[in-house]
């Protein structure tokens, strides 16, 4: 599976979000699997969008016939825009579907990991967080992606805010210290990102 992640600084509110609503028309593509996205938490007017597909094959298609179409009416409502793919590892807890209706919040991580520990992060990710994140009851499911370059991407489903603090605050410190993160990783940033529902697909 590959993962879109799109972000970018929304200018035009409400014609951005009237724009997004367009992009049920990708219910029709071959190989699309679910989108959905939100506004950043921490950061004003910036949207996150994240969409499915089952394999490169299947988006490329869709990029070189349908997607200027869906994408036109949007165009104009917002500005720097950052695209990035990622190809499905596996899952976070079990049983990953690109389903957002479930869902209130989505922790988005990404990671550009020193070459030589790429292995040891993807490994500290299974063994480590991985448990962890699926012992909190508020989390609802998840997935680890790669992209060439060694970065990596960790998204994570939460069904409130509530319960995603609850989990940074009991556990994140100490398991970054077992994980060895900070030998792992060049450079992190990440989002918390309130899932709209209307942007569902």
């Amino acid at each position: 599976m590959l993962v879109k992640w799109i972000r970018c600084t929304v200018v035009d509110r409400r014609g951005f979000e009237r724009g997004q609503r367009r992009w049920a028309g990708l219910l029709g593509e071959p190989g699309f699997r679910g989108q959905g996205g939100g506004w950043s938490r921490a950061r004003p007017g910036v949207a996150h969008i994240f969409s499915f597909w089952e394999s490169r094959a299947f988006y490329d298609s869709f990029m070189a016939r349908s997607h200027d179409r869906l994408a036109a009416s949007q165009s104009g409502t917002f500005k720097d825009p950052q695209v990035k793919l990622f190809d499905y590892r596996f899952d976070v807890k079990t049983g990953f579907e690109p389903r957002f209706t479930d869902a209130d919040l989505v922790r988005v991580a990404h990671c550009r990991v020193h070459e030589e520990r790429a292995e040891h992060f993807a490994l500290m990710q299974e063994k480590v967080w991985n448990p962890a994140m699926a012992g909190s009851p508020g989390m609802v499911r998840g997935l680890f992606g790669e992209a060439p370059g060694h970065e990596f991407m960790i998204l994570s489903m939460w069904l409130s805010a509530a319960e995603h603090g609850k989990y940074r605050t009991e556990r994140v410190e100490r398991l970054a210290l077992r994980a060895q993160i900070e030998a792992d990783v060049a450079a992190l940033a990440g989002d918390i990102v309130d899932l709209e529902s209307a942007w569902t697909v």
